[in-house]
């Protein structure tokens, strides 16, 4: 007997432990069960509360908490992966919101570009196969670098360069380039997205040695720089006007041409298509002056080169000096036969 006191004791203390799932209250609790809300309306015992406030507000929150679960599995329930679960209804109670809604996030410039002309995105492998290291070969992270680090375990010094040069240093270099301009980017998307002007910028230094293109850049900006942003500086012998990407932007008043919007796939097809049909049905424009002209010339060039080759016959008539007096040439006749000779010293006329 006294083994069979000591396990109804054991299972009694077990049992004093769980309270019961059965709740009674004076009012019935008010539930929303799409939010998982319950409402006690019932008034609180205000003694029970003074003398004993923590125990008090546990033992009143257990119970409201029993009746929200015993509400929840009276709904449907359904197995799915070895888990029983419960379809909530939609929530019947409003709440506020701390926080407003949060705004989409807005598109960089490469999203609106891929959006326009329907690329999508294709998810990359994580691995790729390297044919000299011959494994898989992960796109990112650590391995990566262990991999970059065991295939690229001697580098070639290129002949344009110093012999002495550290190309894992260069190399390093670039890599840091690519993550700042990436960052730049980053930036100027958020600046856009914000409607944040940004702040013209000096020029980036690449490298120790600036290119042509930066000093012309740089010369460009500095002559601008002035109250009449250049109009009246004298330009420098063989100067020629910065060109590339973002001299708009460095350049103060600088006019920037406006780019036409991105077309739509279906409009830029409909575009190309009304032009090939324009350069398919057009006949070519005939200038009659021009054909007339051209005509007249080759006439003239054709009879020009008649005269060249004809010869030239006697008793034909020729022009001499100036006016339109013509003479006539022929046989002079010998002196002492009828006629008289003319004096060579007279210069009057001749006699009839």
């Amino acid at each position: 007997m006294d083994i069979v006191n000591e396990i109804l004791e054991r299972e009694q203390k077990k049992a004093d432990k769980y309270k019961p799932i059965t709740v009674e209250k004076h009012l019935e609790l008010e539930f929303d069960l799409g939010s998982l809300l319950a409402s006690d309306t019932n008034d609180l015992d205000i003694k029970t509360l003074k003398t004993n406030k923590d125990s008090y507000l546990l033992a009143l929150t257990r119970d409201n908490a029993q009746l929200l679960l015993n509400k929840v599995w009276e709904l449907p329930t359904e197995r799915i992966e070895e888990a029983i679960v419960v379809r909530l209804p939609q929530p019947t109670t409003i709440l506020p919101r701390a926080k407003p809604v949060p705004v989409p996030k807005p598109l960089t410039k490469w999203q609106e570009f891929a959006k326009a002309k329907g690329i999508n995105k294709k998810k990359k492998d994580k691995l790729q196969w390297d044919e000299q290291l011959q494994k898989w070969v992960p796109l990112y992270g650590f391995k990566k670098t262990a991999a970059e680090k065991e295939k690229n375990w001697l580098i070639e010094v290129p002949q344009n360069l110093d012999p002495m040069t550290d190309m894992y240093e260069k190399k390093a270099g670039e890599k840091s380039e690519k993550v700042a301009k990436n960052e730049l980017q980053r930036l100027k998307n958020l600046a856009r997205a914000k409607k944040v002007k940004i702040p013209r910028v000096g020029l980036p230094v690449t490298s120790d040695k600036a290119s042509a293109t930066q000093l012309s850049t740089a010369a460009s900006v500095a002559k601008a720089s002035t109250a009449s942003l250049g109009k009246f500086q004298d330009k420098l012998p063989k100067e020629k006007e910065a060109r590339g990407k973002g001299v708009h932007e460095l350049i103060p008043g600088k006019e920037r041409k406006r780019k036409a919007p991105i077309p739509t796939p279906a409009a830029e097809k409909e575009y190309n298509l009304n032009l090939l049909d324009n350069i398919l049905s057009k006949r070519p424009k005939i200038d009659m002056d021009k054909a007339v002209a051209k005509s007249i010339n080759e006439e003239e060039v054709k009879r020009s080169h008649e005269k060249k080759n004809m010869k030239p016959g006697l008793g034909k008539r020729k022009t001499q000096g100036k006016g339109n007096a013509t003479n006539f040439s022929a046989k002079k006749p010998k002196a002492g036969k009828g006629k008289r000779a003319p004096n060579k010293k007279s210069t009057g006329r001749k006699r009839r």
